[in-house]
């Protein structure tokens, strides 16, 4: 039996999807700064599919930015939001978030920004507290993902526009408010005015569209320049022909999710209770990383003890089970996920997490078929550990 548990690294594209996709290749291929009938014809689905993605998230169709993909929207957002800004200051992130925008602060640290890292408590939530008083006279910019990719904690995205929002009635220049949704676009409502955020990166292969196609909004007076140039595509922000079939498919991927938002909400709620309870019925000596009540029920995160997490994803993926031990951009690493380390677990338990994670094509028979497998491999592996109770 083959199951597939690593829906937060990529999904499989939905079938309206393709369909919607395919004659764009062939019959609809115009380029979509052409003036002649093709070019329309492209230019009128490109501009409906803004218009239908703006919508899925409260927004209007000019705020969106059509890009490569979630990493591309997250970098042209910061570095161009700096950019616009003009002056060298802080800018404000957290130590949970994925590598797209933690290593985007690296380079603006190295470009002269002051960076500033947030902690998160053992469920992987930051303190609004303690971001309040990270904000200074010289604050521009602050990053905070709207769940995270490793755990599934949602963060209180709106609070925190609120705090920022009341500081900035005092400022002349506002601090900009960016938040990653790559794991959390097409899975729970989001309405970008009522959380209060300026900039926002979603990723199509997250919620059952192509690989290679992102969006960014971007709220409307918000400063931004270009990161890169070329033409004056999507306002001026993302220079090169537009992809036209990938971004029908986006729009076409948030639409069939967002009409089934609460159904595939509870399906995956019940398939990750489902496999939780089994776990911990099934197998000693393990732990549920974060809060799973209030985290995303699209993901699990789960630490055995005594073994190497990339041991059992392996053996795991004999069985015909794909998991993965944290960010797909962060595979080939050997060191502890810097998300759970940020939430205090210590590295030897750290390097025995596995994440697995659900999507509306996953059953309850998969889910049996992984508590009929899992326990024997962790026993198997806890046999031969180096790190076993004595």
């Amino acid at each position: 039996m083959k199951v597939y548990l690593d829906n937060s690294a990529t999904t499989a594209v939905d079938t309206d999807v393709i369909n919607e996709m395919l004659p764009l290749f062939s019959l609809f291929y115009g380029n979509a700064s052409s003036f002649h009938s093709y070019g329309r014809q492209a230019k009128k689905i490109l501009e409906d599919s803004r218009q239908k993605t703006a919508s899925f998230i409260k927004a209007d169709a000019d705020e969106i930015i059509f890009t490569g993909c979630g990493t591309e929207a997250d970098n042209i957002a910061l570095f161009g939001a700096l950019d616009a800004i003009g002056s060298k200051g802080r800018i404000i992130t957290t130590k949970i978030e994925h590598h797209a925008v933690l290593h985007s602060f690296k380079r603006l640290e190295n470009l002269g920004y002051e960076a500033v890292y947030l902690n998160a408590d053992k469920n992987g939530v930051i303190s609004l507290d303690e971001l309040k008083n990270s904000i200074t006279d010289n604050t521009l910019l602050v990053s905070i993902m709207h769940a995270n990719n490793e755990m599934g904690a949602i963060e209180p995205i709106k609070e925190a526009a609120q705090i920022i929002s009341e500081i900035n009635k005092t400022r002349k220049e506002k601090i900009v408010f960016h938040m990653d949704a790559v794991q959390t676009a097409g899975k729970i409502p989001i309405d970008v005015k009522d959380l209060g955020i300026d900039l926002l990166a979603m990723s199509a292969h997250k919620f059952n569209g192509p690989k290679g196609i992102g969006a960014l909004y971007v709220k409307s007076g918000t400063k931004i320049s270009p990161v890169m140039f070329g033409g004056h595509h999507e306002n001026n922000l993302r220079p090169g022909t537009e992809n036209v079939p990938y971004i029908a498919g986006l729009a076409k991927a948030l639409e069939v999710n967002i009409n089934n938002i609460d159904e595939n909400y509870k399906s995956a709620a019940l398939l990750k209770d489902k496999l939780q309870s089994g776990i911990l019925k099934s197998i000693p000596d393990i732990s549920i990383n974060g809060d799973s009540k209030t985290n995303l029920p699209y993901i699990l995160n789960a630490g055995f003890n005594y073994i190497e997490g990339e041991a059992l994803l392996l053996k795991l993926d004999m069985a015909g089970i794909a998991v993965s031990t944290g960010s797909a951009c962060a595979s080939g690493s050997s060191e502890p996920s810097h998300v759970l380390s940020a939430m205090g677990i210590d590295p030897v338990s750290a390097q025995g997490a596995i994440r697995f994670s659900f999507n509306h094509c996953n059953t309850e028979k998969e889910i049996d078929y992984v508590l009929e497998v899992l326990p024997k491999i962790v026993e198997e592996l806890r046999k031969m550990s180096p790190l076993k109770k004595v």
